[in-house]
């Protein structure tokens, strides 16, 4: 798509004159990079939870990053398509997982004061986000900026299997990464899948990169609060 008809329709896709290949081999990137980061930092290392979090979320920023310029994606474009709807849709899904954290984890204890206020903040918010955005939004904006411009987005039932295949690729970034911590290298790694078709409802529906980080905050910050000590959300549990 030229500079000048993205300037007339800016909430079409953002995708520019880039070989197709670019996208498929930043995907790559990126599933290599969702098992590496828990698995060198956590399984190998056995660094601190707090730490982990904010080495993964520097990692993932600059991964989206990365890609975006090295393949001209316009992210301003892409936050601000449909935006009322990706929020929207983000808050209802992430409620939605709140009530599976309550429904599904064991109330435990949890510190109070400012150490909970930061648990929210760190724990809930940074990770929450930083999960949304790496194990959803990226995949899919990646599968259908590479879709971009071909005569299969041009017909509704090529765009139908343009999302499956973004979906499944959210699926399998999402498997890949939780794969990385050792306990979930087991039946356990079911319920981060079966999330994961909730919290990429949002990005998928409208390709705004801001509505799946806004679904998992939802799910880490009920995590926090109902469940401090759980040993299915919020990883690393060692």
């Amino acid at each position: 798509m030229s500079t000048e008809a993205l300037r007339r329709h800016p909430h079409r896709d953002t995708h520019v004159g880039v070989d197709l290949s670019a996208h498929w081999t930043w995907l790559a990137i990126g599933f290599a990079l969702a098992f590496a980061v828990p698995f060198v930092l956590t399984d190998l290392l056995d660094i601190n939870r707090d730490l982990f979090y904010g080495l993964y979320a520097a990692s993932v920023l600059a991964l989206f990053g990365s890609w975006a310029h090295a393949t001209g994606y316009d992210l301003r474009a892409a936050i601000a398509r449909r935006w009322i709807w990706a929020a929207g849709l983000g808050v209802i899904c992430g409620a939605g997982l709140g009530v599976m954290v309550v429904r599904t984890e064991a109330t435990t204890t949890r510190p109070d004061g400012i150490a909970i206020i930061g648990a929210v903040l760190w724990r809930g918010v940074v990770y929450g986000a930083t999960d949304g955005l790496f194990l959803s939004a990226f995949p899919i904006l990646v599968v259908f900026a590479a879709f971009a411009g071909t005569r299969l987005r041009a017909r509704r039932g090529g765009t139908v299997a343009v999302g499956t295949a973004a979906l499944l690729a959210s699926l399998a970034m999402t498997a890949v990464y939780h794969a990385g911590y050792s306990d979930f290298r087991s039946g356990k790694i079911r319920k981060p899948l079966a999330g994961d078709v909730v919290w990429s409802i949002p990005t998928l529906a409208t390709l705004n990169p801001i509505g799946a980080p806004i679904a998992h905050i939802g799910l880490h910050v009920s995590a926090v609060l109902h469940s401090y000590q759980t040993d299915t959300f919020l990883p690393p549990h060692s």
